[in-house]
């Protein structure tokens, strides 16, 4: 099987992803960067009444026609406390922020501008307009009005809105189910003792983030020994997880210890492809098992990382209905890099801005894909294309950012 381009490898994945249809109720709490399924309409009118937007005197403009009119306080209003009566001719009611503009009064004076007097009279020091500063009912949405649309990527200010509008669940997509899956006779967890010819499990931990953070809900299988029973073992509980995705972390090549692709292939997985023309990241498994879609990513932790970027992030937000990431931007290389061959390249780098602004990439000497360190240290990728000419310092080339 010829290696497969980047760009081909990854609308051979997506094409057949199919955004999530199954919605489910939550608590408003919890609904925070969850999709809305329906349109959300408002179940009350807000504000529920004409209201004060300041603290001062609420009276009939046409009682104060020029500066230096006075009236006769008769009560007080407050939020949550209205008042009862009526405004007459020459009367005014002290009144605050939220309060319902009493009956009779169609302007408030703010309290700045009021000059008080003795007993319970004031003296206007500026010009009473009808209408300014008094919220009318209905300003923000009324009831019956669709405030959000089906679709809605939901946000804190969702949420406010959503909570105004008397709203305590929404109705959500559900998340994409994500089963993750180390393999290794080599490998055991953090905390554990490496035992001889053994060393610490880490995809997992950066992958399951990745899967988290966009969108994802993660179903970790822990990390099943090179022995096809075990693994069996392990893809039977994605499925009867009803998993979306089953990642695999490592062995999805053909070497004689690599025993995850035969595994899921005699469970009778659909092998689209598995080798793709890039560096870190050749030795990629993409297939289908039923409604379950497989993705083998590479053992090394870089090609592991990178992979998922490239692969797994876009394939859970599409599932997930959260709109592309875009991680690529432009930028230029600090110093001179080499031809490329057949493969494209991702070259950790620092980035930096130089006097005008420019970003600027500078690569990390060593690019072995075991090298976690250097991975952490990095901002970005620089992308070299499968057969790029030799580009020499300050030119331009594309970068995908690890932290956008």
């Amino acid at each position: 099987m010829a290696l497969l381009p980047v760009s081909e490898a990854k609308n051979r994945l997506l094409g057949k992803a199919s955004p999530i249809g199954t919605v489910e109720m939550v608590a408003l709490g919890e609904a925070n960067g969850r999709v809305l399924a329906t349109d959300l309409v408002a179940r009350l009118t807000q504000p529920p009444f004409d209201a004060s937007a300041m603290d001062g005197y609420a009276l009939k403009a046409s009682d104060a026609p020029a500066i230096g009119a006075e009236l006769t306080v008769i009560g007080t209003a407050a939020a949550g406390h209205a008042f009862e009566g009526t405004v007459g001719k020459g009367e005014t009611v002290r009144i605050f922020t939220g309060a319902p503009l009493p009956e009779g009064a169609d302007s408030i004076l703010i309290q700045e501008d009021a000059e008080k007097l003795e007993g319970d009279r004031i003296r206007t020091r500026f010009e009473v307009i009808k209408g300014r500063h008094v919220r009318p009912r209905g300003q923000d949405f009324t009831e019956g009005e669709t405030v959000l649309p089906a679709g809605t990527l939901i946000d804190f200010s969702h949420l406010t809105v959503a909570a105004a509008m008397n709203h305590p669940e929404l109705s959500v997509y559900r998340r994409p189910r994500v089963a993750v899956l180390a393999t290794g006779d080599e490998l055991v967890p953090p905390g554990a003792t490496p035992g001889n010819a053994q060393i610490i499990a880490s995809n997992t931990f950066g992958v399951s983030a990745l899967v988290r953070v966009n969108g994802g809900e993660v179903l970790d299988l822990g990390i099943v020994r090179d022995r096809p029973e075990d693994i069996t073992a392990a893809i039977d509980k994605a499925r009867a997880a009803k998993a979306d995705v089953l990642v695999t972390l490592g062995g999805a090549s053909v070497g004689d210890h690599d025993l995850v692709q035969s595994t899921l292939k005699a469970a009778g997985m659909e092998l689209d492809f598995w080798r793709i023309a890039m560096r870190p990241g050749k030795p990629l498994m993409v297939g289908a098992l039923g409604e379950m879609q497989v993705l083998g990513l590479p053992g090394n932790p870089v090609a592991s990382l990178v992979t998922s970027l490239l692969f797994l992030e876009p394939l859970i937000r599409k599932l997930a209905r959260l709109p592309e990431r875009r991680r690529e931007i432009q930028g230029i290389t600090a110093h001179r890099l080499t031809a490329n061959d057949q493969r494209q390249d991702y070259l950790r780098a620092r980035l930096t801005r130089d006097r005008d602004g420019n970003l600027v990439a500078e690569a990390f000497t060593k690019q072995d894909s075991s090298m976690m360190k250097i991975f952490a240290h990095s901002d970005g990728l620089i992308i070299r294309p499968a057969h790029a000419p030799e580009l020499p310092a300050g030119a331009p080339c594309p970068i995908l950012l690890i932290r956008p």
